[in-house]
């Protein structure tokens, strides 16, 4: 199991802004929107793309390449052409820190 690592300072996140880490060599976009904290991985699941590159709204982050969308909460695609989700890992926010586990929530 994976424990969980800061990866940055919320006061470093801007709103609909996602920020890529790496977290044991695994690239990982970091979202806060609607009020949460969200962690995806950050490659897209059809194009091999880094998702951080895009945009964010409605708990979704949208593929720069060729506009798949996935939900921040599942990361299951909600537009074509990604068929297969990416994974979501949990985020615990202490004090100023945000810490990710790769531990997949779905």
């Amino acid at each position: 199991m994976s424990a969980f690592v800061r990866v940055c300072a919320l006061s470093e996140l801007e709103e609909d802004t996602p920020k890529r880490v790496e977290l044991d060599g695994t690239p990982v976009s970091v979202v806060q929107t609607e009020g949460e904290v969200f962690a995806i991985h950050d490659i897209c699941s059809h194009a091999n793309v880094s998702l951080s590159e895009g945009e964010v709204e409605d708990c979704q982050i949208e593929c720069w390449l060729h506009g798949s969308s996935f939900d921040l909460r599942t990361g299951k695609p909600s537009g074509l052409p990604a068929t297969r989700p990416v994974p979501v890992y949990p985020v615990k926010i202490e004090g100023d820190d945000v810490l990710v586990s790769l531990n997949q929530e779905s």
